[in-house]
């Protein structure tokens, strides 16, 4: 199961997700809060991924879909955090080059300040 909680850094929502992110009820509330997100004009928003163990195909869909939400929007999303196992799933299926990766969301939020 996923859970996610988020905060606000210096504009910035940092969104931590923890657990496996699979899709399913779990991806719908994260999807809702990103929706909401946008139409509150807080299009610059990072996903903490240092408490997930194991994304799935559904998993990245769903960040990617969220990637495409805000760029639409005129934002961006970042990842962070992701481990040694989730940095190599990202660069097989080639998102590594789609996504802003970061080593921690610190480092994230202050990539948003120096862009």
């Amino acid at each position: 199961m996923m859970k996610f909680k988020s905060k606000e850094q210096k504009g910035v929502t940092v969104i931590s997700l923890e657990g496996n992110v699979m899709g399913g009820p779990d991806a719908t509330a994260l999807n809702e809060k990103l929706h909401s997100l946008i139409d509150g004009k807080k299009i610059k928003v990072v996903v903490d991924l240092s408490n997930v163990d194991f994304i799935n195909s559904s998993g990245l869909g769903l960040l990617i879909g969220g990637l495409t939400a805000m760029r639409k929007a005129g934002g961006e999303l970042k990842l962070a955090g992701a481990s040694k196992k989730i940095e190599n799933l990202l660069e097989i299926t080639k998102l590594h080059k789609v996504f802003d990766i970061c080593k921690t969301a610190g480092d994230a939020v202050a990539a948003f300040h120096s862009a």
